[in-house]
Formats: structure tokens, C-alpha cells, sequence
């Protein structure tokens, strides 16, 4: 047997055996995941999850900005921009010709926050 078929026996169950009081309560709720898996998804993106944590770290930013933040066309950036809108995390202002983007609430910069704290305490184990 290879070391890596040993490996994922040891994290597996012997026998198949459950708790169904447990699967009964806990199964029903995970349907209250759905518009988090979008959200998710929203920033499984590189680009989009940048953008936000930039968007974290001013209160607002121009189209312009995040273009020359991330090194793209506006385009590219505006594209972006407008998915994050669409999905709830950021908002908009427009002021004559220029375009600001914001993150909608607080929820969105905690849960980048919280991320990267946890991204950085699992580098140094």
C-alpha cells in the first residue's frame, strides 16, 4: 500500500456509522449557505478578492485607482468592480465623470479581515 493510501486511512472512518439526530438537524440548515457559496465564489477571484481588500483599506476608490492599484485597463477594472456590485459586496457614487467605489457594510471588511489574520496564522505553523 503507498504512503498516500495509508495517509488518507487514517482520516477516515473504519466503520460507517452516524448520528441521525445530528444529520436531521444540521442537513436542513445548509440550505441557509446558498447566498453565502455566491459570495464566496464572488471572491474565489484573485482580482475581485484584491479589489476588495484594497477597497478595505480606503474608504473609497475611483475606478481610475483600482485600474493603476491592480495594474489593468479600466475596463478590466470597472468589470470587476461591477460583479462585486451585482453581488452585494460593493457599492457606487458617481461624481461628474469619475466612478467610487466603497464596500457595502462592515460585514465585507470583517470577513476579508478575519481572512487574511487566519491566512497569516496558518503560515506560521
Amino acid at each position: 500500500m503507498s504512503k498516500n493510501v495509508k495517509q488518507e486511512k487514517k482520516d477516515m472512518c473504519e466503520v460507517t456509522c452516524f448520528d441521525e439526530d445530528v444529520v436531521k438537524r444540521v442537513q436542513p440548515k445548509l440550505e441557509e449557505l446558498d447566498s453565502v457559496e455566491l459570495l464566496f465564489k464572488a471572491l474565489s477571484d484573485a482580482t475581485r478578492l484584491k479589489i476588495t481588500y484594497a477597497l478595505t483599506i480606503e474608504k473609497e476608490l475611483c475606478v481610475c485607482d483600482v485600474a493603476n492599484i491592480m495594474g489593468t485597463t479600466a475596463a478590466t477594472a470597472s468589470h470587476h468592480l461591477r460583479y462585486l456590485r451585482n453581488m452585494g459586496l460593493a457599492k457606487y457614487r458617481k461624481e461628474g465623470k469619475l466612478v467610487f467605489y466603497s464596500i457595502v457594510d462592515d460585514h465585507v471588511r470583517q470577513l476579508v479581515t478575519i481572512a487574511l489574520e487566519h491566512s497569516k496564522e496558518i503560515r506560521k505553523k
